[in-house]
């Protein structure tokens, strides 16, 4: 394993561990830009502990705007969904935590599965950049993908067949809406983990998988 100066020297090259925190995925993070809280949050400050350096915390509502900001190298991680379409860009942990993405759908429609939902004509709201949004535009052979800020409200807004998002919030959404109901069983199953600069030395990333065994031992 690599000593905390190597280690140091590639996550927090600046002097202080800058780790995007996606409030857009109420799993993940919650609160405000200006005091966010989590396990994401929890364990980047973590990560600074450990390596005994400030920790800041920017605030995004998206993960394709994580995405960009990684990518850019305006932070040192982010906390990403496993996506083949991403893994050329970024250096990927093994998942910490997995989360279900799932449909709603008007009361009167016919479908009661996910598979049934891939159909001709049609129309699935999603997030733009999301992890559901990769994994659809992969996987889907028939229907079509309609992008916004929130799945659920661009298939409220444009009458859409379906909407898709993380089990969480589109159960909300279907409690808070009239006429709507949930498509229960998981269409994917989201795997997030950390995502680090491409060129990260893998030994850099086992030594922040060390650090998650740590919080999935701990059970947080």
């Amino acid at each position: 394993m690599p000593n905390a100066d190597d280690v140091r020297a590639h996550l927090s090259p600046t002097g202080v561990l800058r780790a995007v925190i996606n409030l857009g995925n109420p799993v993940l993070a919650q609160g405000s830009p200006d005091a966010p809280r989590g396990v994401t949050v929890d364990i980047a400050r973590e990560i600074g502990r450990r390596l005994d350096v400030p920790v800041a915390l920017p605030c995004v509502g998206a993960a394709k705007d994580s995405l960009a900001m990684l990518r850019q190298g305006v932070v040192d991680l982010a906390f990403l969904a496993i996506e083949p379409a991403r893994a050329d860009e970024v250096a990927f942990t093994s998942s910490y935590l997995t989360i279900e993405a799932v449909y709603a759908v008007p009361h009167g429609s016919p479908f009661t599965a996910p598979e049934q939902v891939d159909a001709p004509g049609v129309r699935i709201g999603v997030k733009e950049g999301s992890a559901y949004d990769l994994f659809l535009t992969r996987t889907l052979r028939h229907a079509e993908l309609v992008r916004g800020a929130e799945g659920t409200e661009v298939f409220l807004a444009e009458g859409l067949d379906a909407g898709a998002g993380i089990r969480a919030p589109v159960t909300d959404f279907v409690a808070a809406t009239p006429g709507m109901r949930l498509i229960d069983a998981p269409f994917m199953e989201i795997r997030q983990a950390v995502a680090l600069a491409r060129d990260t030395p893998t030994d850099v990333v086992a030594w922040v998988e060390g650090l998650l065994d740590t919080f999935r031992r701990a059970g947080r």
